[in-house]
């Protein structure tokens, strides 16, 4: 097994202090054939379970809170049962995305 690491780009808003911007995100997925890491969760859970695949997701890594980090762990933590990892100073944060 060689563990190896991937990109996702997926697309969506940042919305931060009544501001919206379009905005790509790198979805970083760290693993080997079997399982899986993702960090930040960005927009897409669809496009990122199927960069997934068949592999395990051990976790959801969400280096900060922002929405564009953080918008689609909840929805792929539900599909896989992985956990989300987030600091908690970021938890205000994640409460604006998440309410």
């Amino acid at each position: 097994m060689t563990a190896r690491i991937e990109r996702l780009v997926t697309s969506g808003q940042f919305k931060l202090d009544g501001g919206t911007w379009d905005v790509d995100n790198n979805v970083w997925l760290v693993g080997d054939d079997h399982e899986v890491v993702v960090i930040d969760a960005a927009h897409d859970a669809d496009a990122i379970a199927e960069a997934v695949g068949d592999r395990r997701l051990t976790a959801i890594v969400c280096t900060h809170g922002h929405n564009d980090h953080v918008g689609a762990a909840p929805a792929l933590a539900d599909r896989t049962g992985a956990t989300i990892w987030l600091h908690r100073d970021d938890l205000p944060l994640w409460r604006q995305a998440h309410p």
